[in-house]
Formats: C-alpha cells, sequence, structure tokens
C-alpha cells in the first residue's frame, strides 16, 4: 500500500471517529448523547424523544424543560404503572439529575413528548432542540431519527401504554 492511499484511508477513519464523536453535547458538567425518536407512523401527531444524560457534577442538577421547532409543545414525561396499566404523566418540576450520575430517558422511563408534530419525524433525518437545566444552562442538541421499528434492547413489553 503505498503513502497516499494510507493518508487517505487514515483520513477517512478520523473522518468517521469524528461524526461518531459529533452527536455528544456539553454544557457545564453534564454530557447528553444518544439522542433519538421513532420515525413518525403514517397519522401520528406526537413523537417521543429519549437521551443519555450524565451529570458529572459533584452537585444535583435538573433537566427544566425542552423546546423544539418541530411541534407545537414539547414536554417531559414518565411512565408510571397502577394496576397492570401504564400510563404517560407529565413531569412538571422536571427531571432530577443527582450528582455524577447518568440518567436515561428511554422508552417505559422518563422521555421527551412531541406534541403535534408539524411534520412527521422522517427515518433518517434530525430534530433540532434545545435542553434547559437548572445550572448548567441550555444546549442546542438533535435528536437522529430511527426506523419506526427500532427498539433499542427492549426486554418487556410496554403495548398497554395509554398516550
Amino acid at each position: 500500500m503505498n503513502i497516499r492511499k494510507f493518508a487517505a484511508i487514515a483520513a477517512l477513519g478520523l473522518c468517521a471517529a469524528g461524526s461518531a464523536w459529533a452527536k455528544d453535547y456539553k454544557v457545564g458538567e453534564v454530557e447528553i448523547d444518544d439522542l433519538w425518536v421513532r420515525a413518525s407512523a403514517p397519522g401520528q401527531s406526537n413523537g417521543a424523544g429519549y437521551m443519555d444524560i450524565d451529570n458529572d457534577a459533584k452537585t444535583p442538577d435538573r433537566l427544566l424543560s425542552i423546546t423544539s421547532a418541530a411541534a407545537e409543545r414539547v414536554e417531559l414525561h414518565t411512565v408510571e404503572t397502577a394496576n397492570g396499566v401504564a400510563k404517560m404523566r407529565q413531569v412538571e418540576d422536571g427531571i432530577a439529575l443527582p450528582a455524577d450520575t447518568e440518567v436515561k430517558l428511554s422508552p417505559g422511563g422518563y422521555h421527551v413528548m412531541f406534541i403535534k408534530l408539524k411534520a412527521p419525524f422522517a427515518e433518517g433525518g434530525t430534530v433540532p432542540a434545545t435542553l434547559k437545566f437548572e445550572k448548567a444552562g441550555e444546549v442546542a442538541v438533535v435528536f437522529k431519527v430511527k426506523p419506526a421499528s427500532y427498539n433499542p434492547g427492549m426486554s418487556h413489553d410496554h403495548g398497554a401504554m395509554k398516550h
């Protein structure tokens, strides 16, 4: 292999690594990564967003809100199960981020609700948003739109969930 070909391959490798890191966001001591939503099904007016939030600070913080031009309203939600039925409810005071802890927003738990989408989430697309933290401040992020069937290792059924 000649030097030029090796240099081209090495440059491609660095570009690929850089694009993998580009999905991570940081504000203050809070790091946000693995942001995703599912592609919208026909007629679907709402969508849910998920992410991992790592608070590396020695003090707690709180995700207060999220805004996005992709929907009329964006809310933080959780899922509670009572009598075998899972129901969503809005988290009015935000999501607590204990010091030096990771909090996962994932199907069946905390998540972001995009309410009254202005356009369907198209597979392969992106959804820009802004997260607001109590102490760390605001950060612009981008959710990646996964296939409608995307199921990241779920081991239990949430089919009874009421939206």
